[in-house]
């Protein structure tokens, strides 16, 4: 049977594939394990896995993909054999079960761009009883239910209906936005502070192999690579296309953004904290969600003496985290 749907372009391809790689680990994970793994010295492991793992696995799934037109299971079998689909098996059910927690935190994006943009969120000065409150609730439940019924709308519409139209407008946005929060907080006091930290550094926190092993571990996170996805994408590219600049842009994009992220983040975190900033940043609430969640709200409150200001950043903020989120459910779906 005649395959009938390609995504248009190599751009709409890579556009597509950065929102795959594109999340939330790369907004608010990134920013954690970066401070407790020595700041600039986790980045320079990160950078040599990105060039030696995550690239070459993105390469391997675009050309399996590419090749075999099947997702995970059919490909692995078509291409290693019969007897290792069950490997085609597995990821699928890795990435199924990644997608059931991360559809739940795109539902907390989503419940907290609205708390951001009603002004609702500034109510309190007590975010970690804000957050408690609205997690003991049923309230997440309803809104990991309307992310769901969102991405289900939008894979329903197939490739370039559906996956191409909406990345072509999420991906994009992400970025204006990413970009607007990051002059913002290069632009606050003492957000040199945070930037110095983010990229110095130290040679003795650099022989710990525990740096490296978080750096290989964020890169498999936050690139989406080995998960199948790109594979399962790689389905809908056209035969003309460069596998290996594919995923070269891919990775590279990925890794900008995490970047332009980590020093909006150091950045406000180091300008506004009234406390130790790493401590903030690696340790505040529940791992992640204690920085994004729960301390950020309080750093935005922060940003100006306008509340109307401090409403739009924080807006802009969590709807960017909500962009980031969608994108990559997308594909788990």
């Amino acid at each position: 049977m005649k395959q009938q749907e390609f995504f248009s372009s190599r751009w709409a391809l890579i556009i597509a594939s950065i929102g795959i790689a594109v999340g939330t680990g790369n907004i608010w994970r990134f920013s954690r394990i970066v401070a407790q793994n020595g700041g600039g010295s986790f980045l320079i492991p990160w950078v040599i896995f990105l060039l030696i793992w995550s690239v070459p696995l993105l390469i391997a799934e675009f050309a399996i993909g590419k090749s075999a037109r099947m997702g995970p299971v059919g490909a692995i079998a078509k291409t290693a054999g019969r007897k290792f689909g069950w490997m085609g098996a597995y990821i699928v059910f890795v990435s199924a079960a990644i997608m059931f927690y991360y559809s739940v935190v795109t539902g907390w994006c989503i419940r907290y761009f609205f708390s951001a943009a009603s002004g609702n969120l500034f109510s309190t000065s007590e975010h970690l009883a804000y957050w408690n409150e609205f997690t003991s609730g049923y309230q997440p439940l309803l809104f990991h239910i309307a992310a769901m019924v969102l991405v289900a709308l939008v894979v329903y519409r197939g490739i370039t209906k559906g996956v191409e139209k909406v990345t072509r407008f999420l991906v994009p946005s992400l970025l204006f936005i990413l970009l607007l929060l990051f002059i913002r907080a290069v632009t606050l006091p003492d957000a040199f502070e945070g930037i110095k930290y983010f990229f110095t550094p130290d040679l003795n926190v650099i022989l710990d192999y525990k740096v490296w092993l978080n750096a290989l571990t964020q890169n498999a996170w936050d690139t989406g690579a080995g998960w199948g996805l790109i594979l399962t994408y790689a389905i809908y590219m056209k035969k003309s296309e460069d596998i290996s600049l594919n995923a070269a842009l891919i990775g590279f994009g990925n890794n900008t953004i995490s970047i332009l992220a980590g020093i909006t983040i150091f950045s406000t975190v180091f300008a506004l904290s009234s406390v130790d900033a790493m401590q903030q940043v690696s340790q505040s609430g529940p791992a992640n969600t204690g920085l994004t969640f729960i301390y950020l709200p309080l750093l935005f409150s922060k940003i100006s003496e306008s509340n109307l200001v401090n409403t739009i950043f924080a807006s802009l903020f969590f709807l960017a985290l909500f962009f980031a989120a969608f994108t990559s459910l997308i594909s788990m779906v």
